[in-house]
């Protein structure tokens, strides 16, 4: 049992485990339309005001005041199939006849996002519309061009339904960082260097409501021990000293409910960049964004159920269950966990470089390579308002690792390399037309993949569009997709189905195969004008 209690704490970390490879996979994607459909490799070619999150060096393209408006409409579908291979099978009960998620399918395309004092909120609607928008100035003869902008520079979220076989990991998330404030100005040095620098203000929030079971060894243990004992006739036969029918628990039976909810509202980082144009057919440019080092708080609550909750008052109301929890601080039995937590997190820092060329009058290419600084997630320090029932546990398999009210879970997420290469071809005097490939690389360990960030290495397809409406005004417009197909063998994600009795992370799949899929698309429209 001290292994499942482990495995509700560890749970916590997992929570944000995962989030790093969402946030890899949404990284520039809800941005500008311009950026995405040449493949994100813009560092030298940035993309009007949202120059300020790509290279805000370029804002000294844009002159006299000007005023864009973005609009990103994603959608998503992902799906699971938990495969139940030959033998499957916990403690020598067979998973094929008990398990209700054996040969299960999952699936969702419903958004979910953080608002923020409202929390983990479902759309309507499986298309969401991201916005963002900003403005720059700058006036006659200035070397200077000062602008703001209101972006996202990554968001994601879905939620599935109660009946889901996906909703142990988890049934409804949402993971999102918002610049709200990003005053930036570019310095045009002479007519080949500029420089840029911005202060950005952001919002970080993200919030998890996960159903938990725990098909572990020791769970089956408990279920056979349970019909050794007869608890369905009601009899106990070792009453008072070892009573353990006060609830039925088992490696497929539920849990309970978490609901986590952290956020922080003022997240500062810091953007620099230099662009170089020795000629008009080439340039350069490089950008740095720095990290953040932020402390999440917010509030937790675990609801148990009446079988998990009766069966430890029953177990600790025996003799020897009573002495057994006193010496290894096993669960009491309370129906629920609530209060607050907080959590060091670090938001990467990132750079990127690149070069644009024409090769023809009526042909540019653009080759961008980004490096983000994922190995930062090295580790996850929670701490808990109170002194809680599974972290005593946790101390008992774990010391270095917990304490009554502290838990620190390793990561061990990794730096990545991405590229991306767009071409553009000049229609005309007024329509430029674009398409552009991105590698998106996963930063999570093959030994720790899930359903919750189901992705591995990825291909993000793009094309688009940009269009001189008239000499002040300029519309882009970009179509994206990618998709990603992951098999997980069982026994070979210690985050999600492995079945050996030290496996003391969250595996809610345990003994199973596991197949994800994940389909992204994306439609952008961008609106920029002077004013």
């Amino acid at each position: 049992m001290w292994n499942k209690t482990v495995r509700l704490g560890c749970f916590f970390a997992l929570a944000l485990t995962t989030f790093a490879a969402n946030a890899q996979l949404v990284q520039n994607a809800l941005i500008h339309p311009k950026a995405l459909a040449l493949g994100n490799a813009v560092t030298a070619d940035p993309p009007g005001m949202m120059s300020i999150h790509y290279n805000p060096a370029g804002l000294t393209r844009l002159d006299d005041r000007q005023l864009e408006v973005n609009f990103m409409n994603i959608y998503l579908d992902i799906d699971a199939d938990f495969i139940a291979p030959e033998g499957y099978e916990i403690f020598g009960i067979d998973g094929v006849e008990n398990d209700p998620i054996a040969n299960s399918h999952s699936h969702t395309n419903t958004v979910a996002v953080y608002i923020p004092g409202f929390g983990l909120q479902k759309l309507p609607v499986p298309i969401a519309a991201v916005p963002s928008g900003g403005f720059s100035v700058r006036e006659p003869g200035s070397k200077f061009t000062f602008a703001n902008a209101f972006y996202i520079p990554f968001a994601a979220g879905y939620h599935r339904s109660n009946s889901d076989p996906g909703k142990y990991y988890p049934r409804a998330t949402a993971i999102q960082r918002v610049t709200y404030l990003s005053p930036s100005v570019g310095y045009r040095i002479n007519d080949e260097w500029s420089v840029g620098a911005g202060i950005h203000l952001s919002h970080f929030g993200l919030a998890v409501d996960q159903s938990m079971r725990a098909p572990n060894l020791l769970l089956g243990m408990a279920e056979v021990l349970q019909d050794a004992f007869s608890c369905e006739s009601g009899d106990e036969p070792l009453s008072p000293w070892l009573t353990l029918c006060g609830g039925n628990v088992g490696p497929f039976d539920d849990i309970g409910v978490l609901n986590l909810d952290l956020q922080e509202t003022i997240s500062p980082t810091y953007a620099l960049g230099v662009t170089w144009e020795p000629t008009p057919w080439f340039a350069w440019g490089a950008a740095y964004t720095s990290a953040a080092d932020m402390k999440l708080k917010g509030k937790f609550e675990i609801e148990y159920t009446d079988d998990w909750s009766g069966f430890w008052q029953r177990f600790n109301g025996s003799v020897l269950g009573a002495i057994t929890s006193a010496i290894l601080s096993l669960p009491s039995g309370a129906p629920e966990e609530r209060g607050n937590v907080s959590a060091d997190f670090t938001y990467p820092q990132h750079f990127q470089t690149g070069i644009s060329m024409d090769l023809h009058p009526l042909l540019s290419v653009n080759f961008d390579v980004g490096w983000t600084d994922y190995s930062a997630w090295d580790a996850l320090d929670l701490e808990f308002d109170r002194t809680l029932e599974f972290l005593n546990a946790a101390r008992i398999l774990s010391p270095d690792n917990a304490t009554g009210n502290t838990l620190k879970f390793p990561l061990g997420m990794q730096d990545v390399w991405n590229w991306g290469i767009g071409t553009e071809l000049h229609a005309s005097t007024r329509l430029d037309l674009r398409a552009g490939i991105e590698v998106r690389d996963s930063v999570i360990p093959s030994g720790s993949r899930t359903t919750m960030a189901p992705f591995g290495d990825v291909l993000m397809y793009n094309v688009g569009f940009g269009y001189r409406w008239d000499k002040d005004t300029m519309v882009d417009a970009s179509l994206s997709y990618l998709h990603s197909v992951e098999y997980i063998p069982a026994d070979t994600s210690c985050a999600l189905n492995c079945d050996n009795i030290t496996n003391i992370i969250y595996n809610p799949y345990a003994g199973m195969d596991v197949k994800t899929s994940l389909r992204l698309a994306l439609a952008g429209i961008s609106f920029r004008t002077k004013f």
